[in-house]
């Protein structure tokens, strides 16, 4: 079964604070190398959303079919400066199938007719 995750985040005052260049080089050192630690199994897009939501910063937009793999990833987020500093705080998780209410289940399983 194929998940699709959207992750909600905002970007903390420290995240804020840090220079462009300084924000690029996490990106690139931290960011990315844990991102790419999982792209075999976890499908990963970054959107930032700050200048068209007003409380939401940032959101990510996770396709997996592996939960585990969803659950060392956000793990290994927690452990980096991408929440633990926090640069970024999670503000929603939301976990869903893609139409999954075609024929997921037969209601004449369980109701009789």
């Amino acid at each position: 079964m194929k998940y699709t995750i959207v992750l909600l985040a905002n970007a903390t005052p420290q995240w804020m604070s840090l220079s462009r260049a300084d924000r690029d080089q996490f990106v690139e050192t931290e960011l990315r190398a844990i991102l790419e630690k999982f792209n075999s199994s976890c499908r990963v897009r970054l959107f930032d959303s700050d200048f068209t939501h007003a409380t939401v910063s940032d959101f990510m937009i996770i396709e997996t079919d592996d939960l585990m793999a969803f659950g060392y990833l956000m793990g290994y987020l927690r452990e980096s400066k991408t929440f633990a500093a926090p640069f970024f705080t999670v503000r929603e998780l939301v976990v869903g199938v893609d139409n999954n209410f075609r024929g997921s289940i037969d209601i004449g399983e369980v109701v009789a007719a």
